[in-house]
């Protein structure tokens, strides 16, 4: 019966790996204050795996603890990086979700990514990741799309310049202007609860590489003001199709829209990007109506 169950589980992880897990259905956007619907759990429970998304869960979306968050978060201790083998399950690469496709990094090493962070609460607490362990959002816990099962990267709030080392155990966010998902407990420590959102800078660890130790967090200047949202809709070698997707930007209105040159493994690139923007929320829509263009779907950078 045992062995049967084991094989059972096995199936059920390799589904999640292909299908990146549980975070196809996550909410895109900030969480929300729990409405005392009793889904707060302060321990686990048993995570049925074989129901589909819409019956596994016990709440509908996300949420996170109401009131102030506890204050053993302020005092709760990093993870310490270490070697640690591959997890059996979320490494599968490439994977596709929602129509777009992903390749896992062999190691964390070297991977240096800014753009925007959400976090995950209440509604998956005490349930499975993409690696089969229990998700506690009161640990110092990530979920990236490319880093590896597990792995661990410095996070730095780029406006604040708070940061913390977290364990990447998950996949996602499967949000087109996301690179990471932090646990409740990381987002508060770096004060991107309550709001849901922030800029961020993401220094991937590899513990196993000489020089190895988590890196110094991104220095903020005080003063200098939140760097700014653009989004980069395409880059080009040849001058005029740069020019002839600006100039589609400028006629649809967006504002304003920049060709920089720059150098790319010694070849000169131009890019085209519309910003800077004003906020996350923005950026989600101007991305929605550039796609709706019939154009590639922008990526995000932060600068």
């Amino acid at each position: 019966m045992r062995f049967r169950r084991g094989l059972a589980l096995l199936a059920v992880a390799l589904a999640l790996t292909a299908c990146g897990g549980r975070h196809a259905t996550r909410p895109a956007g900030p969480a929300t204050a729990a409405a005392g619907s009793g889904t707060q759990r302060g321990g686990f429970q048993r995570d049925d795996t074989s129901l589909s998304q819409d019956r596994r869960y016990g709440d509908k979306s996300d949420s996170s603890p109401t009131g102030a968050p506890p204050s053993f978060i302020y005092s709760l201790p990093e993870p310490v990086p270490k070697a640690e083998p591959r997890s059996l399950y979320g490494n599968k690469s490439p994977y596709s979700v929602l129509g777009q496709t992903y390749s896992v990094l062999s190691s964390a090493r070297g991977y240096d990514e800014r753009g925007i962070a959400s976090f995950y609460g209440n509604k998956f607490h005490g349930y499975k990741t993409s690696s089969l362990e229990d998700y506690d959002m009161y640990k110092f816990t990530a979920a990236s799309k490319v880093l590896p099962l597990p792995s661990y990267a410095r996070v730095t709030n780029l406006t604040n310049g708070k940061s913390v080392v977290v364990r990447v155990n998950d996949r996602g966010p499967f949000h087109e202007n996301r690179i990471i998902d932090l646990s409740y407990a990381a987002a508060v420590r770096i004060g991107i609860w309550p709001k849901g959102t922030g800029l961020v800078e993401v220094q991937g660890i590899d513990p196993s590489a000489p020089g190895g130790e988590p890196p110094a967090p991104h220095t903020v200047i005080a003063g200098t003001g939140s760097p700014g949202i653009y989004l980069q809709v395409g880059a080009f070698s040849d001058p005029a199709n740069a020019e002839r997707v600006a100039a589609q930007l400028r006629q649809a209105n967006f504002a304003p829209v920049q060709v920089e040159q720059v150098q790319v493994n010694g070849r000169t690139i131009r890019r085209v990007r519309v910003g800077p923007l004003d906020g996350v929320d923005r950026a989600d829509q101007v991305t929605a109506r550039i796609e709706g263009m019939g154009l590639p779907r922008p990526q995000v950078a932060v600068d």
